[in-house]
């Protein structure tokens, strides 16, 4: 019995919403471990954070999940590795992009990648209508009459983090089949981890390491790497592609929201009126998806 089904089982109220449950908690855990981890970039770099992130999630994933890292096939070590190096190049490139840009903007930017998975595995016209609604709402929660005072590198570098989001989400898919429970996430995580090590040390992140830092870098790494991968390991095993992909459009009206609420940044009408429809999306993703069917597991 597959994670999802064997909760639906203990939890009969939520049944099916279960997934998009884990989905929308990830989204929101994400977007508070963003705000974060860039208050701390004076300290670390975002390229260091990033290491310290996927070092410390990887180490707390692989003590609870302990998943048997010498009795893995051949094709479950190269799901991870495709899984890891995409988990590494999206965070790379997303902590550089915020960095030099506002947090929303950069999702907004990145989304993209997802969307663009959403709208080619489309096989309805509905799909496509709720595709259209997510990039809507995404168009309006970007500043774009302000486009001049934008920093062309970090587009380009939240544009890079959109085409990696994008095989992420492919490459989960496939994890998703060819591990059990949070095992996959965990030897993901590792493999993501060993691949940002080299550009850390680059940069330096041995020097700035503190008790202080660890402890920073220890809360950063829960709320956006081991507790939201894990969620949506749980999504990705039980949603299909697409659906996956427009639940994501919460990323950039959470954060607005996240904003608003602990930043006390007050929302135009326009952008109220992106959230509703990013959420309208959302909403409308998850009612088409109930009938689709599970893939398949890949072997060990």
């Amino acid at each position: 019995m597959r994670p999802s089904a064997r909760a639906e089982a203990r939890f009969p109220v939520l049944g099916g919403a279960l997934p998009v449950v884990a989905v929308v908690a990830a989204v929101i855990s994400t977007q508070a471990g963003a705000a974060f981890a860039k208050g701390l970039f004076h300290l670390t770099g975002p390229v260091g954070m990033t290491s310290l992130r996927l070092s410390l999630a990887a180490l707390i994933l692989l003590a609870v999940f302990r998943p048997a890292l010498s009795r893995l096939g051949s094709a479950r070590w190269s799901a991870a590795l495709m899984y890891g190096a995409a988990l590494c190049a999206m965070n790379l490139t997303y902590y550089l992009a915020i960095a030099r840009l506002p947090i929303g903007l950069v999702i907004a930017i990145a989304f993209l990648g997802p969307l663009c998975v959403a709208a080619v595995s489309s096989r309805r016209p509905q799909d496509l209508a709720w595709v259209g609604l997510a990039a809507a709402g995404i168009t309006l929660l970007a500043p774009w009459r302000d486009l001049g005072a934008l920093d062309l590198a970090g587009v380009g570098l939240a544009l890079l983090s959109g085409a990696a989001w994008a095989a992420y989400v492919l490459a989960g898919r496939r994890m998703g089949q060819a591990f059990e429970g949070g095992q996959g996430v965990a030897v993901g995580m590792l493999v993501g981890a060993v691949l940002a090590l080299p550009f850390a040390l680059a940069n330096g992140l041995f020097s700035t390491l503190t008790p202080g830092v660890l402890l920073a870098g220890l809360g950063v790494a829960l709320l956006s790497s081991a507790l939201p991968y894990s969620l949506e390991m749980l999504g990705l095993r039980a949603l299909p592609a697409r659906t996956f992909s427009i639940l994501l459009s919460l990323e950039p009206a959470i954060g607005v929201l996240t904003g608003w609420l602990l930043l006390h940044e007050v929302l135009s009408p326009l952008q109220l009126v992106a959230v509703l429809c990013i959420m309208a999306a959302s909403i409308g993703a998850t009612v088409g998806s109930r009938n689709e069917a599970r893939p398949k597991a890949l072997p060990a």
